[in-house]
Order: structure tokens, then C-alpha cells, then sequence
């Protein structure tokens, strides 16, 4: 191939890179003034390629005209990196100010372009291969002197980004500046038939690959899409230079084979048909793909939008029922069949259904997905299946992360709240304490039932702060095997009892694992709270037995049932159905179980018309 066409070649393609890279820049970057900036910038080049192309055909005011508006091409390059710096929160006030200026730059390379032009800063001579070949002449040198302080000038704004940003913009500017390098590289042999150094431009020849490098370079860290395409053309770049070396090879054996016909075949044709029927597979890949893909998986329609719509409605779901029903809405939806989903913590005991199940399960290493039920639904509806599954299973770790988080900031929050208020409750015990024992002192003189009527109050109410602290205070709790018999034999004495039976079912020797002082305290809460109620019930009866499970404790009695708003309710502070009562016993006697790792509910499935169930830990092994 002639030299010069060749050069004529790169030059063409490289204007044509130029405008596809800045009309896709363009209309990616509809809102980033910055990228608008770099599209311009990637237009300029196209005019400054094809001004070589017009000289080489004997255009030369028009070739010279856009040859000598070069300055425009830093310009617009200062332009991109002014907006591309002063972004993110590290925005500076001389930046904007300059960016506000931008119209006198545009404005000087213009004049700078228009009066080199006028005065003749160029010229063409012949050499070498070259009939037409552009020179800086007087002025020109003005010219390409000031293209050069505007490149630097750009790039030391790009190096003052580099120190002041981190992140993906930092790795962006990284990228440019080793792009530009090869740029100065590339672009160097241009100049020296204008030093009188008259040098064929090699270098020139791979100026295609410095637009594309420089776009890339910067957008490969901003638009996720852009790596996608250049992983798919540096596959093809390498195809195409394996097929031709293959080519080129085969052509200098094909005589020894005897294959002579062949080996007559002049290379640049073999050459050529191989690149169109590389550029033929490159066309027909997509289709061709698709069309297998629905022979081996028909009935499967799966694309990017479809994934993004699953993920945007599986990420709105915030809790596990949510999340389960909009999965099996989803895939239902996209199998034109019932699905179920199974969102389970552990490995079930029973049997999958007749049905379709997708089951998600929580393993050691994470959320892993689980088909039932799909051995003879068609490949393309298990392939469905199992990336929904995948998204599921990823969607299940995220919202388990998510939950944990938010219950770490309730418990958080809640003790933050108990430690405030224990103070404030600390404080008010103090304060009303005081003029308690005043009041108490003042009573000496009062006749006995008078004097027994006010103490009763002050007991009450001394109770009553009493409880607001325990509820308020921080629990310690130190664990040990507490045997509960005669820890009730103590306790039964404490209480009036009048005509209500007590009594307890419990094993021989049977023990909890808890705090001794907090277990007595529960019992008494909950012992004198039922008391309240049966003692003037006839046949008033109480009892205590062992659950089901160990650690379990079931207290009933058979006082009034508890309404069906307040079961809700019972265990809120100062929430109560008892004349008199502080509201506080109940929410005391929970604190005290979670604070032993165990839990309390109300039942009434128990065959009494109040039972409250309260476990403890079971005690651990030596």
C-alpha cells in the first residue's frame, strides 16, 4: 500500500472516530457541560484530520484553514477539564469564576486561528511520498505556539485535580494524562517537515487510537456501559490480528502444500476477505446469538430491563413477608404460573408441595437459592428460575444486613433513652423522697387512724418510685442454678393470700439458670399482680407450673380475662388494669426477662382464663 495513502487512510479514520466517539459523547452526556466540552474537543480533531485529507486533494486554503484552528482543539480540552476538576464537594470559587469566562478563551483561539490564517502560517511543500504536506510558516509558529500553552495549561489544571480529588475522578485524570502522552507522542512527527526534517510521520498512523484512548480514559470511571463496549472491541481488535497473522501465514505455506492457485492469491486480498467475514460474524453475532439461545432455552426472555425491574421491586420490599409476596409476584408473573417462595433461616423438615417452590436459605456462607418442583418445566423456564434466584438470594443478604443494622440502632436508642432516664429518675426519687419522710415525721401527733390512712399512702407512693427505678436502672444480672422450690416456700409468706389457693406443679429439684434477686422479683410482681384480681373472685385460685420446654414457666389464674385491646398493651409502663396500680409491673418483670435472654407473653390457650408464660435461658453445659 503507498505511504501516502496510507496516511490519507489513518487520517480519514481518524476523523471519523473523532465525530462517532463525540456524537455518542453528546448524546450520553446530555447534562455534564464537562462532557460536551470533550465531545468539542473530539470534533475539532475530525476537522483538523480532514484538513490534512483536503490538502492531500489540492484543497489547500480550506485544508490550511482547518489545519490552523488547531488552538481550538485545547480549548475546548481546557473547557472539559475546568468542569471536570470543579465538581463533587471540593468545589473552587477561582474555578467557577474562570469556567464563567470561558467565552474569552473560545474567543482568542478563534482570533488566534483567524490572524495566522490571514498571514499566511502555512504552507505546503512536497517530500517523500507526499505530493501535498502541510508546513508552519511566520506566523504559524505563533500558532502552534499557542496551541501548546493552552494544552499545558490544561493539563497543569488536570494535575492540581489529581492532588485535590480521590476516588474514580482521580483514576479519570490518571487515565487522560497517559493518554496525552501518547497524544504528544503520536502527534510529534507531525511538525518535523516544518523543522526541515524531511521524516516520513510513522507515529501519525496510530493517531486513531489517542481519541480513543483519551475517551476512554476518562469515561470508563464514570459511565459503567463504556467498559462493556470496550471489552467487546478489544476482543475484536484481537480476533482480527490473530485472523491475519493466520492468514499471512497459510499464504507462505499454501506453494509448500501445493496448493499453488492459492499461494497466487496476492496477500492484501486474502487479507481483505478475511476482515469481511470477520466484520460479516461481528453483524451477524447478536441475531444469531439470539436466535440459539431461544432454541436451547425457549420460552426465556430475560434482558437488562427485565433484571433492573426485578432488583428495583425486590429492593423496595423492607421486611421478609413483603419480600417473599413481590417474589412470587414477580416470577409468577414471568412464568405464567403460580411460584412459591420460602424464605427460610435453616434447612425445613418437611416436603416440598405438588407445586412450584423456590426456596431461599440462609447457610454459613451466606443465601443460597434452592429449586423444587422444576424437573420437567421446560430449559428456558429454569433458566428464568434460577437468575431470579440469584437475585433473591443476593436481595435476602442485603435485607438481613439491613434489619440487623436497624435493630442494632433501636437497642442503641433504647438504651441511650434508659440511661437518661434512669438519671431523671434518680434524680426525682431523690427529690420526692424528702418531703415524703417530712409528711411521714409530721404524723406523730395524728390519731392512729388517721396516722395508719397517711402512712399507707406513703408506702404506696415510695412503691411507686421504687418500681420507676428498678424499670428506669440498669440490670445486672449474674446467672446461676436457682432452685425455684424453696425460693417459693420463702416467698409465700410475703403475700396475703385471704382464701385464694396457691399452689405449683414443678419436677423433683427443679432449678433455673437466672439471677436470684431478679427471679424472686418477677415472681413477687407477678404473684401480688394476679392477687389483685382473684382475691375477690370465690374459689380464687393461682397457680404455678413447668411448661413444655426447659426453663419454661407457666403462671395461671383464674381471675377476669384480659380484655382483647389491652393484650397489646400489658407489658407498656404505666398501662394497667388494677385499681391503684402503678403500671409499671409488668413492663419491670420484661425487662427483667431480656435482660436474662429470655422472653414473657400472655396466653390464653392454656385452659385458664390468664396464663403468662415466661422462659429462661436453659443452664449451659460445664
Amino acid at each position: 500500500m503507498p505511504l501516502e495513502l496510507a496516511f490519507e487512510l489513518m487520517m480519514m479514520l481518524t476523523s471519523g472516530c473523532a465525530l462517532l466517539v463525540s456524537a455518542w459523547l453528546f448524546w450520553r452526556a446530555r447534562s455534564r457541560r464537562s462532557m460536551k466540552a470533550l465531545a468539542g474537543f473530539g470534533v475539532m480533531m475530525a476537522l483538523w484530520c480532514a484538513g490534512h485529507v483536503a490538502v492531500f486533494y489540492g484543497l489547500d486554503t480550506l485544508g490550511m484553514a482547518l489545519i490552523l484552528a488547531n488552538p481550538l482543539m485545547p480549548t475546548f480540552f481546557l473547557d472539559f477539564a475546568i468542569g471536570f476538576v470543579n465538581q463533587g464537594p471540593g468545589q473552587r470559587p477561582w474555578l467557577s469564576r474562570l469556567a464563567r469566562y470561558r467565552g474569552l478563551l473560545y474567543g482568542a483561539a478563534v482570533l488566534v486561528s483567524i490572524i495566522t490564517l490571514w498571514q499566511g502560517g502555512g504552507g505546503i511543500i512536497a517530500f517523500g511520498p507526499f505530493e501535498h504536506y502541510f508546513v508552519f510558516q511566520g506566523s504559524g509558529w505563533f500558532n502552534i505556539g499557542y496551541t501548546i500553552f493552552i494544552g499545558v495549561l490544561a493539563h497543569a489544571l488536570l494535575l492540581w485535580g489529581f492532588v485535590h480529588h480521590k476516588g474514580n475522578r482521580r483514576r479519570s485524570i490518571a487515565a487522560m494524562f497517559a493518554a496525552g502522552a501518547w497524544g504528544l507522542l503520536l502527534a510529534t512527527s507531525f511538525i518535523f517537515p516544518s523543522l526541515g526534517l524531511h521524516w516520513y510521520p510513522w507515529p501519525m498512523l496510530l493517531l486513531p487510537s489517542y481519541v480513543l484512548l483519551l475517551v476512554y480514559g476518562v469515561v470508563r470511571y464514570q459511565m459503567l456501559e463504556i467498559n462493556a463496549w470496550a471489552n467487546r472491541a478489544l476482543l475484536w481488535i484481537l480476533m482480527t490480528g490473530l485472523l491475519l497473522g493466520l492468514m499471512a501465514l497459510f499464504s507462505a505455506m499454501a506453494g509448500r502444500l501445493g496448493m499453488q492457485a492459492l499461494a497466487a492469491v496476492p496477500q492484501w486480498q486474502l487479507w481483505l476477505y478475511s476482515l469481511l467475514l470477520l466484520m460479516l460474524a461481528l453483524a451477524l453475532y447478536r441475531p444469531v446469538s439470539a436466535l440459539v439461545e431461544r432454541l436451547v432455552y425457549p420460552g426465556s426472555r430475560l434482558d437488562e430491563q427485565l433484571l433492573e425491574t426485578w432488583l428495583a421491586q425486590l429492593r423496595d420490599a423492607s421486611g421478609w413477608n413483603a419480600l417473599a409476596q413481590t417474589a412470587e409476584r414477580l416470577l409468577a408473573r414471568q412464568m405464567g404460573q403460580a411460584v412459591t417462595i420460602r424464605l427460610l433461616t435453616q434447612t425445613p423438615f418437611y416436603e416440598p408441595g405438588p407445586g412450584l417452590e423456590l426456596w431461599c436459605l440462609h447457610h454459613a456462607q451466606g443465601w443460597q437459592f434452592r429449586l423444587k418442583g422444576f424437573d420437567d418445566v421446560t430449559p428456558g423456564m429454569r433458566l428464568t428460575a434460577e437468575v431470579f434466584g440469584s437475585l433473591l438470594a443476593t436481595r435476602c443478604g442485603l435485607l438481613e444486613r439491613s434489619l440487623q443494622l436497624a435493630e442494632a440502632e433501636r437497642k442503641r436508642v433504647s438504651e441511650q433513652h434508659l440511661v437518661e432516664l434512669g438519671g431523671l429518675s434518680a434524680a426525682m426519687a431523690h427529690e420526692l423522697r424528702n418531703p415524703l419522710n417530712i409528711i411521714s415525721m409530721a404524723t406523730a401527733g395524728l390519731d392512729a387512724e388517721r396516722k395508719n390512712m397517711i402512712q399507707d399512702q406513703l408506702k404506696r407512693a415510695d412503691r411507686l418510685i421504687a418500681d420507676l427505678l428498678t424499670y428506669s436502672g440498669q440490670l445486672q444480672i449474674q446467672a446461676r442454678a436457682v432452685p425455684l422450690e424453696p425460693l417459693l416456700k420463702s416467698l409465700q409468706p410475703q403475700f396475703d393470700w385471704q382464701r385464694v389457693q396457691f399452689d405449683y406443679v414443678l419436677p423433683a429439684n427443679y432449678t433455673l439458670w437466672a439471677d436470684a434477686y431478679r427471679l424472686q422479683q418477677v415472681l413477687t410482681n407477678l404473684i401480688d399482680n394476679a392477687l389483685a384480681f382473684v382475691r375477690n373472685q370465690p374459689q380464687g385460685h393461682i397457680r404455678l407450673e413447668a411448661g413444655d420446654a426447659p426453663g419454661v414457666l407457666w403462671l395461671h389464674n383464674n381471675g377476669p380475662a384480659i380484655e382483647a385491646d389491652m393484650q397489646g398493651r400489658l407489658f407498656r409502663p404505666f398501662v394497667t388494669r388494677r385499681q391503684g396500680g402503678s403500671g409499671l409491673g409488668l413492663a419491670i418483670v420484661q425487662r427483667i426477662m431480656e435482660a436474662h435472654g429470655g422472653h414473657i407473653r400472655h396466653r390464653n390457650d392454656a385452659g385458664w382464663p390468664v396464663t403468662f408464660e415466661f422462659s429462661f435461658p436453659e443452664e449451659p453445659a460445664s
